[in-house]
């Protein structure tokens, strides 16, 4: 019968009424109710291709058969999975993304040989367990970040991450896709934007302080084509991808690409005139920002009228962090600007900024979104934030009506470093133990249930300045990501209850899955030899993190 000791996330209910398993064979046949086509091509796609089996279309009343429905008693993303004796294998959802999560569920309990593209063994990975499985997500915002502007991920890589996101029931995809150090997405009106900004000369190796230099140019973009592969496979798999375009800072690679982006009007003798300037080339945040002239406007909303064509989603994320105000400060531009709009400094020149695409995204019908910073003077009226220095900007904006995602850096920030041993390789920040992410806690207490509403859910947040391949993406990712989907998913007891030894008893099953899937994740031990990087330093910081 079913046993939750094999299924990550953890479900909310789990009965087994009889012993014994269904077994999929090439007499099963599949039937799906309409509205639950994804499912059905993802079963027979997946599934079917690692088990060896057709799963051909059938009668709903077919006694050997995997049948999929849509039922209004669920919630969107609730579902009920039933295997019980002569009745075969049943999926009931509340809606598409429902049913898919629950043939996720399906796939965990036919074991690691499911999680293959091919079958292994004849007849291997085929049997369900008896048992009923009732299950529904915490959040609707359950969701991963990957940067692409620091370390390039080719394509393939990037629906890889989905497939592993889908794996986890996790469901939002935040695309970061520009930065100081590369422009990933081909705006059309703008080419320059991927001829010069999606490459640079060299790159850092190691933190910024490190002396080490990989002495080749590094870069690559997604065309539009790859893009709308990209959001199709992710829709596929019930997954939003919410793209990040930063502005008004981490903006170097688009002002090397445009010099009239950048303030043009500072002294060329002091050497930061933008028409000298190349991609970054290393780490940290660039003094270098967008000028506040209408035709930065103008330029930023032509980009915003492709990714708006390219992605479908509610969201539009703005980036809005890490802003250096000195340009503007020592700007007669941007000082004229902020004395035109009366504005009391340059944070509301920043406020301004992104309140002008707020109000730009709304007349579109879609939502803005940035990092805490966009509180720093004042938030637009309609946007959501992204809280990511702790918990405080999330409580701030929750208590002033606006919508939050919680992904703060010291809880599931997961470049920084699982372990504080001399193996673990370029060591960022923090020691973040897979117990550590598995006891963090979205929902700050000091929010009332009213203001709690406006927690959207939570992210986990990979930053690659010190990721050069999908294998240390991979290594700083697993295992941790998968109790990070634990938290987001799951209806948890609070964190200091938290049943972390049965955790890591279900991950005994997990690893095995995660070996399938070909997944580089840092063993319980610690790191391989070959995921070690001696000689190249990273920036550890000793002690715990801030509480908030």
């Amino acid at each position: 019968m079913i046993s939750e000791t094999d299924l990550v996330p953890a479900p909310r209910v789990v009965e087994g009424p009889a012993r014994g398993a269904f077994l999929l064979g090439e007499d099963t046949v599949l039937w799906a109710a309409p509205g639950t086509q994804t499912t059905e091509r993802w079963l027979r796609g997946t599934l079917g291709a690692a088990l060896g089996l057709p799963l051909r279309p059938g009668a709903q009343d077919a006694r050997h058969s995997v049948r999929l429905r849509l039922d209004d008693a669920f919630g969107a993303e609730a579902y009920r999975l039933s295997v019980l004796p002569d009745q075969g294998v049943e999926i009931r959802g509340g809606g598409p993304a429902g049913v898919f999560w629950g043939a996720q569920t399906l796939r965990q309990l036919l074991g690691a040989d499911a999680f293959r593209r091919a079958p292994v063994r004849p007849g291997a990975g085929r049997a369900v367990p008896y048992g009923v499985v009732e299950d529904g997500p915490r959040f609707r915002w359950r969701g991963l970040m990957l940067d692409v502007a620091r370390h390039f991920m080719p394509k393939d890589g990037v629906l890889r991450y989905l497939d592993l996101m889908a794996a986890h029931k996790l469901n939002v995809f935040h695309f970061h896709l520009t930065d100081d150090q590369g422009w990933r997405i081909e705006i059309r009106r703008h080419p320059r934007l991927t001829e010069v900004g999606s490459w640079r000369a060299r790159t850092k190796f190691g933190h910024r302080a490190s002396p080490l230099w990989e002495e080749k140019p590094h870069g690559g973009f997604y065309t539009q084509d790859d893009i709308r592969e990209i959001v199709a496979y992710a829709s596929e798999r019930h997954i939003t991808v919410v793209p990040e375009i930063d502005v008004p800072g981490h903006s170097q690679a688009a002002i090397a690409a445009y010099p009239e982006l950048g303030n043009t009007d500072l002294d060329t003798a002091s050497g930061e005139h933008a028409a000298a300037l190349s991609v970054w080339d290393t780490w940290g945040i660039s003094p270098h920002v967008l000028a506040p002239t209408d035709n930065t406007l103008r330029f930023y909303e032509g980009v915003l009228e492709e990714v708006l064509e390219l992605f479908p989603s509610e969201f539009v994320h703005l980036g809005g962090d890490e802003c250096p105000k000195d340009q503007w400060r020592r700007s007669p531009a941007a000082q004229a600007r902020i004395a035109e709009l009366g504005l009391a400094d340059e944070d509301g020149l920043q406020s301004w900024f992104i309140g002008h695409f707020d109000r730009w995204l709304t007349a579109r019908g879609r939502r803005l979104i940035g990092w805490d910073e966009i509180l720093e003077g004042g938030l637009a009226e309609g946007a959501a934030v992204s809280s990511w220095r702790g918990y405080a900007g999330g409580i701030a904006a929750a208590r002033a009506g606006h919508d939050v995602v919680m992904c703060p850096e010291q809880h599931v920030y997961l470049d920084h470093r699982q372990h504080g041993g001399a193996d673990e390789p370029v060591p960022i920040g923090f020691v973040r133990t897979l117990e550590d992410v598995y006891r963090f806690e979205p929902v700050p207490a000091e929010l009332t249930h009213r203001e709690a509403r406006h927690v959207l859910g939570t992210q986990a947040n990979l930053w690659t300045e010190v990721m050069e391949d999908h294998t240390r993406v991979d290594y700083q990712a697993f295992p941790r990501l998968a109790a990070f989907a634990e938290v987001a998913w799951s209806a948890l007891p609070a964190p200091r209850e938290r049943d972390f030894a049965g955790f890591e008893r279900r991950m005994r099953s997990h690893y095995g899955r995660l070996d399938a899937l070909g997944v580089g994740y840092r063993p319980p031990a610690g790191p391989r030899p070959w995921q070690r990087r001696p000689g190249v330093p990273g920036r550890p910081i000793d002690g715990p993190p801030p509480a908030r």
